[in-house]
């Protein structure tokens, strides 16, 4: 779903700064190897998200001493990671709530 990419990302962001592999990689973890984010959708993520200003980035070196970008959130980034949150939360049980049997009705 639209927005979705930009969720987990601010949602990653709120534990601290991350570079972009270890984004992805933690998306992939967290969600016990569901998700996997693609370089190709995670870095138009990542930019729309910088010109947005919910996030910025600083160069530094990786866990590997190799130059990469990280990634962290703004103030305005975490404002719209609750907002966001919440409307995910309501649409998820809504989907719920409909995949669920009726009461009356066999499965």
């Amino acid at each position: 779903l639209q927005g979705t990419l930009d969720l987990l990302i601010l949602q990653t962001l709120l534990y601290g700064p991350a570079h972009g592999h270890a984004i992805a990689r933690i998306i992939q973890q967290r969600s016990d190897e569901v998700l996997q984010v693609g370089h190709g959708s995670l870095y138009p993520a990542l930019q729309r998200l910088l010109k947005r200003g919910l996030i910025v980035a600083d160069d530094g070196l990786s866990e590997n001493n190799r130059r990469a970008r990280f990634y962290r959130l703004t103030a305005k980034g975490k404002r719209k990671l609750s907002t966001e949150t919440s409307k995910w939360q309501r649409f998820s049980s809504a989907i719920a709530r409909l995949l669920a049997p009726l009461p009356n009705q066999n499965p």
